[in-house]
């Protein structure tokens, strides 16, 4: 049987992990045009928010939470701070 979002105790949406999702996907892009700061602040922010999305994207699944959209921008956002750290760092490491 599937959970609504009023299931909950306090019958509002757990929508916490897609807000972080969002927030550290958006913190990791940021920090990803900055060489060698990015690659300390933007891979674990962007781990962070792959994880975070992961999470939320289940729970808006089960219809826990309602931000499921906000959640996959996150981890979209997470994982373009990936790519664009790893192009930083490889165009600052001349590989």
């Amino acid at each position: 049987m599937m959970c609504s979002v009023t299931d909950d105790l306090d019958g509002w949406p757990r929508n916490g992990a897609g807000h972080l999702a969002l927030w550290a996907g958006l913190l990791a892009l940021s920090f990803a045009f900055f060489p060698f700061v990015g690659e300390y602040v933007s891979v674990p922010t962007a781990l962070v928010a792959l994880a975070a999305a992961a999470v939320g994207m289940r729970r808006a699944d089960r219809e826990i939470a309602t931000n499921g959209g906000q959640a996959l921008l996150g981890g979209a956002l997470g994982l373009l701070g990936l790519a664009v750290t790893a192009l930083v760092w490889a165009a600052t490491h001349g590989m």
